[in-house]
């Protein structure tokens, strides 16, 4: 299957979409474990899908959540080798138990059709029958307001070189600046209107619960 995989360029381990393994062990929080906490009971139980250095995962385990992270990247869990893993890609996921919450962070549901109802499918395969699935994406308006620019935060620097439309798609190239370190990630994320989600998230057996943000970047959904 096409799953659109992204290209990147940098020091260190690049993984199958583009990430670089050395610069996401750099990032820092940035309100999302806070999010996800906030919408699913104490202590439950999460699975996050693609989960990477844990930037999310291992600040839910200190707040109580018992956590397991999938990554198909064994240099990313390498870097969270104190919680539970399991080395997959997300398509092919196939746990023998189900979690009281499924993450799907990171703007993946922005990848293609296919492959993301793929993930949903995933999400509901691995989803308690009264638990919740929390996912992210990329904020509808962005796909019409981004532009070039430079973002500095902390000792990142963050500069979008080009953002060009193509049907449903935005490729998008973006180049990140740690000291002396470079890395480049070019990727191509799908807009998603709320129709289109609602039929994707309908045929993995989900229905939308409700957003979490204004921007709609955040929801949740239900098995149906």
């Amino acid at each position: 299957m096409d799953r659109d995989l992204g290209a990147g360029t940098g020091p260190g381990v690049i993984t199958p979409d583009g990430c670089a393994v050395d610069f996401y062990a750099l990032l820092p929080g940035m309100g999302e474990p806070e999010i996800v906490n906030a919408a699913v009971p104490a202590g439950a139980s999460i699975l996050e899908l693609g989960c990477g250095t844990g930037r999310l995962l291992r600040p839910l385990a200190a707040v109580g959540h018992p956590v397991t992270g999938v990554d198909e990247s064994p240099e990313m869990l390498a870097r969270i080798p104190d919680l539970p893993t399991v080395c997959s890609r997300i398509e092919g996921l196939r746990l023998d138990r189900r979690f009281g919450v499924v993450l799907l962070a990171s703007n993946m549901v922005n990848s293609s059709p296919a492959v993301r109802r793929e993930f949903l499918a995933t999400c509901r395969r691995h989803v308690a029958d009264g638990g919740i699935v929390v996912l992210q994406q990329h904020d509808p308006a962005w796909f019409d307001a981004v532009a070039t620019g430079t973002l500095v935060v902390g000792d990142i620097t963050r500069v979008i070189r080009s953002a060009e439309p193509a049907g449903q798609q935005l490729r998008v190239l973006v180049e990140y600046q740690v000291g002396d370190r470079v890395w480049t990630h070019a990727f191509s994320p799908y807009r998603i209107g709320n129709e289109e989600l609602e039929a994707d998230l309908a045929s993995a057996g989900l229905a939308l619960g409700g957003w979490l943000t204004d921007s709609h970047t955040w929801f949740t959904a239900r098995p149906a």
